[in-house]
């Protein structure tokens, strides 16, 4: 299936890495152009060199701070003047440290509300002007299954993603006429680092090997493993592609089951 990318242009954040690599890959494997945002220039210039054998289109890279949340509007400026119009926005932030919900300092909430909720509504706003002029985007946000099912030792990415889902529901009514669609991915368990340090602080917190807490993850999942970043981003590109056009306002789960409602 042609999803209709080619000469689409894409900015992923996080996309160095992770799950955020293995969305800003399957898109390029569709003939996008792919810009991907993070913090770590050496791990920019890596992801740039892996993206481009499998790239028809252009790959490149821009460094970011989302805790900068006031220069996120001129970020959005400098990049639609070098790279072009943004078609396709993927927001994918880091998660906070681990915790639980209790007796967690004021500042790392604000923190992470910088980080994770305002960054981004402060990026959508600043490119999504653009994108309703053209009557053609994608929006879509990754968050996490702990928004559905909470996860014991993420109790600030539980909350601030839940924001992040109020806030996309509301924006896709507002700009569906548009040709714009705002849409939430939910990963369960992917197999990145983050899933690999979330598993290192559950067995420091259990005092039980890493292997045996890797045990009773793929317990819970029915699928009996952990996902693939190659699987979420295939689900991803399609999400935002032109074969999705009457999708918005979704929130669509790869998790292998976990989630056991609907």
């Amino acid at each position: 299936m042609d999803l209709g990318l080619k000469g689409k242009r894409a900015l992923v954040l996080g996309g160095n890495r992770g799950i955020g690599f293995g969305i800003a890959k399957a898109l390029a494997e569709e003939g996008a152009d792919v810009l991907i945002a993070a913090r770590d220039p050496a791990r920019l210039a890596a992801a740039v060199t892996e993206l481009q054998t499998v790239a028809s289109g252009e790959i490149a890279s821009a460094e970011i701070d989302l805790l900068k949340t006031d220069e996120l509007a001129d970020f959005a400026a400098r990049i639609t003047a070098s790279f072009g119009p943004i078609d396709i926005l993927v927001n994918n932030t880091g998660g906070p440290a681990y915790g639980g919900a209790a007796n967690r300092p004021l500042k790392e909430w604000s923190e992470a509300f910088d980080d994770m909720v305002l960054s981004v509504i402060a990026l959508t706003d600043a490119l999504l002007p653009g994108m309703r002029d053209r009557k053609w985007g994608r929006i879509l946000t990754v968050i996490s299954s702990g928004v559905m099912q909470p996860i014991p030792i993420l109790a600030i990415s539980n909350s601030l993603r839940a924001a992040v889902t109020g806030w996309s529901k509301t924006l896709s009514s507002e700009v569906a006429a548009d040709g714009v669609t705002v849409n939430v991915l939910v990963p369960g368990r992917i197999d990145t680092e983050r899933v690999r340090l979330t598993d290192a602080a559950t067995s420091e917190k259990q005092g039980v090997p890493i292997d045996t807490v890797q045990a009773r993850s793929f317990a819970t999942i029915p699928m009996g493993r952990y996902g693939s970043p190659d699987e979420l981003g295939a689900a991803a590109a399609f999400i935002c592609s032109t074969k999705a056009s009457y999708m918005t306002g979704a929130m669509l789960r790869i998790d292998g089951g976990i989630v056991r409602s609907w």
